[in-house]
């Protein structure tokens, strides 16, 4: 594989990888902002419904879906021991925007588990 192919797996792996870690960050967005769960069975189908109708929610269905082509189109390029460990930077991605956009808490244990999530990418990728 040349490094033109190379660049262009890449590119379609962290595509999948930035579609995921949009979908996740908007779903957690608007659900924090539509409330609880509701209580009875009726209130909380509406409640869901009425999320699923939420453009915003919809459009992380579609970078959901964005990130499925951009996989497949990586497949063409990587064997998939390969190019799968990239995924993992998702985990990274969402755990880092957590903690700056809905303040959620960046302990040392989840920073040591990024820091392994990152020695694993690269030493997977040397394999």
């Amino acid at each position: 594989m040349n490094q033109t192919e190379t660049i262009t797996g890449f590119t379609y792996v962290m595509g999948s990888v930035l579609c995921t870690v949009y979908g996740q960050i908007v779903v957690k967005w608007q659900v924090s902002k539509a409330g609880a769960l509701p209580a009875s069975f009726m209130e909380r189908m509406a409640f869901l419904f009425n999320l699923i109708l939420n453009p915003w929610i919809m459009s992380g269905v579609f970078a959901g879906f964005l990130a499925l082509i951009c996989w497949l189109a990586a497949m063409t390029k990587f064997e998939l021991s390969y190019a799968y460990p990239f995924m993992s930077l998702a985990f990274v991605f969402v755990m880092v925007l957590s903690a700056v956009l809905f303040h959620e808490p960046l302990t040392a244990a989840k920073i040591l588990g990024i820091l392994l999530i990152i020695c694993g990418i690269v030493i997977g990728s040397r394999g």
